[in-house]
């Protein structure tokens, strides 16, 4: 798993407006349109069994079973035409949706 800078940078900002710690979770649900979909939101701590990445004072956690489906992933933060958000790049997905937030295995 690899945070890229500019999406730590992002993390640092939203946490530190919202006053909270610069944690950020990514999880798998099931769902979206293409059987997969990712789920970012701050965090308030990391949990006993996460598996952390640390960059530039911001921590990526993920859980044990959605780090099945994102293992050797990338969390990046873009902004395009189309708009600004996070987005991961998933050597294990199959295929993804148009709007980048489902995938299938």
């Amino acid at each position: 798993m690899d945070l890229t800078g500019s999406a730590a940078a992002r993390v640092a900002a939203i946490a530190a407006r919202q006053g909270k710690p610069a944690i950020l979770r990514l999880a798998v649900e099931g769902g979206g349109c293409s059987g997969f979909q990712y789920r970012f939101g701050l965090a308030d701590s990391v949990e006993a069994d996460d598996i952390r990445i640390e960059r530039d004072s911001v921590t990526l956690v993920v859980d044990p079973v959605s780090l099945d489906l994102v293992r050797g992933a990338s969390v990046d933060y873009v902004e395009d035409l189309g708009g600004a958000a996070f987005k991961v790049t998933n050597p294990n997905a199959a295929s993804g949706c148009g709007c980048g937030s489902s995938f299938s295995v």
